[in-house]
């Protein structure tokens, strides 16, 4: 008898907390960073995501320097840590259909992908990875996290949704 073939895991991360909106200090959005409080609420989340997920194959970025440094205390906590890699599908204001082709590259079966971003990208890409349409399914609060399985192909609508938490749900994980 053959083993059967494991899920693909892809988590979707949505960037912590971050600092106002201030054009004077940060013209460039992407620029603006978590708040102090932002990477402490991060920190403990990240933990329990951690704990959560396991091991972790890839970790995939927006270029952001709030979703950067999500990742980086992401990275800090998770076993087997792999490099950062940014990617603009990522970014801010990007489709989340985008996101397929450079997923397919990484993910696979037993293999775990994170992905960290931003709203209502995220939103957009659970809706089309559950429906096979990029409707806003679901909303991932600061430091919130999805698990989406991909159990045959990664493809819209193939996903199955493992679970949605937020960011104090994560961080009891770690308590």
């Amino acid at each position: 008898m053959t083993e059967p073939v494991r899920a693909a895991r892809v988590v979707l991360v949505r960037h912590g907390p971050a600092e106002d909106r201030d054009p004077v200090r940060w013209p460039d959005d992407r620029a603006r960073p978590l708040s102090r409080k932002g990477v402490a609420e991060t920190r403990r989340a990240a933990a329990g995501l951690a704990g959560l997920v396991g091991r972790v194959d890839a970790i995939a970025t927006s270029p952001a320097a709030r979703a950067r440094r999500t990742a980086e205390l992401l990275r800090v906590s998770v076993r087997a840590a792999p490099r950062l890699v940014d990617w603009p599908e990522l970014d801010l204001d990007e489709e989340a259909a985008a996101i397929f082709p450079p997923l397919r590259g990484v993910a696979g079966p037993g293999r775990t992908v994170v992905l960290v971003g931003h709203e209502p990208t995220l939103a957009g890409l659970v809706g089309l990875a559950l429906t096979g349409e990029a409707v806003e399914f679901a909303h991932l609060g600061k430091a919130g996290a999805a698990l989406l399985e991909f159990p045959s192909s990664i493809r819209p609508g193939a996903a199955r949704l493992g679970w949605l938490l937020t960011r104090k749900q994560l961080a009891r994980l770690a308590e």
